[in-house]
């Protein structure tokens, strides 16, 4: 992983790469940020900037010995700890395909939960750091760089982390070997105890803009520019739903969102009717998709009611529909139901509710706000 592969924010690419450049770089880091942020490609970056045999200015070489190991996280003296099933003793076999997996799934899913994790591992368990991974991580620092370079700890969701597991890192955490860096990663840190947090030096990492998820999915082939224009404020700086919703979306989601509405108005119960039979088709991030422009053009409709246009994100196409929307019979205390109304909707196609029945309650309970008195 380059700095070169993230997209946008140079700001914390250009402040990494300094305290690097300037030997300031603390024993302990704590990579924090929301889901689909890019603390993750940030410190497999950084990690691999720190060991390059050649680096530049702004970024790795990529092609040295150590940048080809770090890109297939390979490298020796770059450790993984990673929430896992509680099981028995492992054997040595089982924890080789458990890390076999983890790169795996690294490389392909970087922007990936806590969830998508336990999705890859194909299991249903809850997933945690324990004590004994603790110790393990201990003892893995306690030898000497294989390179010569830093030795380095990469801890993800630290915190899984039992309280005995963190308490046993303590000691190494407040002085670790020489040459070796903590690496931690965490969507909560809220969750850490205050001594693991006391002992770290905390990186916050922002989610993307807009126009930086909108160029990465175009230069990815992801999406079309037209298709990316409308997924950017739907995932709301979050990469991972972007690119949920860039194999779902389509570029008709306005428009069909806006038809279901008429109908709504309109009380056409056979249509609302065929409408949730036809939404039993589409897949669950399909349906989201859908919800979450629904939630979009409210918000944007919102906006237009408050002639704060400058705040509002949608293409020129879908925002004539919004302005004529928001200017009908629709009220900011409609609107404002509705708006609540798909949130919910969307929580429960999260929970694998009926899509079918939720639609279709959905769109009598439309019909009911939007006609009353």
């Amino acid at each position: 992983m380059l700095f070169s592969s993230i997209p946008g924010l140079e700001e914390t690419k250009v402040k990494l790469i300094n305290a690097i450049q300037n030997d300031h770089l603390a024993h302990a880091l704590l990579f924090h940020g929301k889901e689909g942020s890019p603390s993750l490609p940030l410190v497999l970056a950084m990690a691999t900037y720190i060991n390059c045999a050649n680096p530049g200015a702004d970024d790795a070489c990529g092609k040295c010995p150590s940048c080809v190991k770090m890109g297939k996280l390979v490298h020796p003296d770059l450790n993984f700890a990673m929430p896992l099933p509680a099981a028995g003793k492992k054997d040595d076999e089982e924890t080789t395909d458990l890390l076999s997996s983890w790169r795996n799934f690294v490389l392909k899913n970087p922007y990936g939960n806590l969830q998508d994790w336990n999705y890859h591992l194909a299991i249903n368990k809850p997933l945690s750091i324990t004590k004994g991974a603790a110790k393990q991580i201990v003892k893995t620092l306690s030898l000497k760089s294989f390179e010569g370079g830093y030795k380095m700890m990469l801890i993800w969701s630290p915190e899984t982390m039992h309280v005995t597991a963190a308490n046993a890192l303590l000691k190494v955490l407040e002085e670790p070997p020489e040459k070796t860096l903590f690496l931690m990663i965490t969507q909560q840190p809220e969750s850490l105890l205050t001594t693991i947090l006391s002992r770290t030096q905390k990186i916050h990492v922002r989610n993307f803009t807009d126009n930086e998820i909108q160029d990465y999915l175009v230069e990815s082939g992801l999406a079309t520019a037209v298709a990316a224009q409308q997924i950017a404020p739907l995932a709301d700086g979050n990469m991972r739903e972007a690119m949920l919703l860039s194999q779902n979306t389509e570029d008709k989601n306005t428009m069909i969102f806006r038809d279901w509405l008429r109908d709504c108005y309109s009380v056409k119960i056979q249509e609302l009717v065929n409408f949730s039979e036809q939404i039993t088709r589409f897949s669950k991030e399909g349906q989201r998709s859908l919800l979450l422009t629904g939630i979009n053009v409210i918000r944007e409709s919102l906006l237009n009611k408050a002639q704060l246009a400058e705040l509002m994100r949608t293409t020129d196409e879908d925002r004539e529909f919004i302005i004529k929307f928001s200017n009908s019979v629709l009220n900011e205390e409609k609107l404002t139901k509705i708006y609540t109304a798909l949130n919910e909707a969307h929580y429960h196609i999260e929970r694998n509710v009926n899509p079918k029945i939720l639609f279709l309650d959905l769109g009598f309970n439309l019909a009911r706000i939007i006609k009353a008195a």
